[in-house]
């Protein structure tokens, strides 16, 4: 049996502004800081054998943050061949550290042109009714922006190639990533219907944690 921890980063600058962020590089706020020690000092116990994140300062900060509670040193792996050329540590970890994976599918959803904006200004341009139908709808975009239905369509093709065949040989994993990009995760995990996964929410820096066996998921209740 193997253990996946999915953990949404903590409370970004943005969160507290209550921007819109997306793509955009924000870091977390104290808050989100101290949700992330929280997370860490829970997830002690658990010993990870390798983990996965975006490409996002909010989301790598809260990992290492939880890392640094764990008996492993975790090292980026160099996703590009320049960066495994150059790197003082080229694509190699041994026993006392925990390889790190960093990719654009476990990113944020993008937003498109609402990036930037205080939600409740948003709502003053283009009316309360239709960013309700932007945020909560399954397939519906904003301006220049993805569906939820478009974070899966890139998330899920990434879980499948490269998360879960550590799940399959035993290994216990960790995806420090973003609300939409997670909440893609849950859905695909799951088996939840088109119209129900806009009900569901992730709380910053709470982790939720599944056990995988014989190719099925169970959930803990933490």
């Amino acid at each position: 049996m193997s253990v996946l921890v999915l953990v949404r980063h903590g409370e970004s600058r943005w969160n507290l502004e209550n921007r819109f962020a997306g793509w955009v590089d924000v870091p977390l706020s104290e808050k989100g800081i101290m949700e992330a020690m929280d997370c860490a000092k829970y997830l002690q116990p658990f010993e990870f054998d390798v983990a996965f994140t975006s490409k996002l300062t909010r989301a790598q900060t809260t990992l290492m943050l939880i890392l640094s509670y764990q008996k492993k040193t975790g090292i980026f792996l160099h996703d590009d061949e320049k960066g495994d050329e150059w790197s003082l540590h080229p694509m190699r970890v041994d026993e006392s550290e925990m390889p790190i994976y960093s990719s654009e599918a476990l990113n944020e959803r993008y937003y498109g042109k609402l990036q930037g904006q205080n939600k409740q200004q948003a709502r003053e341009v283009y009316g309360e009714e239709q960013v309700f139908i932007w945020r909560r709808s399954f397939d519906i975009a904003p301006p220049n922006g993805e569906s939820l239905k478009d974070t899966y369509e890139r998330t899920i093709p990434y879980f499948k190639d490269n998360i879960l065949p550590f799940l399959e040989k035993g290994k216990n994993v960790i995806v420090v990533a973003h609300g939409n990009s997670l909440r893609s995760v849950v859905k695909y995990i799951e088996n939840i219907s088109d119209e129900d996964i806009p009900k569901f929410e992730l709380n910053t820096g709470d982790p939720v944690i599944y056990d995988h066996k014989m190719g099925k998921f169970t959930k803990r209740n933490i």
